[in-house]
């Protein structure tokens, strides 16, 4: 898989958020957030399983990204 390519795990709708868990070659399994307005939230946090991921990122928007 190129760098420049991801493979999208999953796709959530969570209190109005988006979840996107995601692979890259490069880092692992990692999630973004985008909130309702569109902006985009996340961390550069690697993880070694999608579910991993995907509990960090329900957690982020739980606690509002702290």
């Amino acid at each position: 898989m190129p760098m420049n390519q991801l493979q999208i795990q999953s796709l959530s709708a969570i209190d109005g958020y988006i979840l996107l868990v995601f692979y890259t070659s490069g880092k692992c399994w990692q999630f973004r957030v985008i909130s309702p307005d569109g902006s985009v939230f996340g961390s550069e946090k690697i993880f070694y399983t999608p579910q991993a991921a995907r509990e960090a990122g329900i957690s982020w928007i739980g606690g509002g990204g702290a």
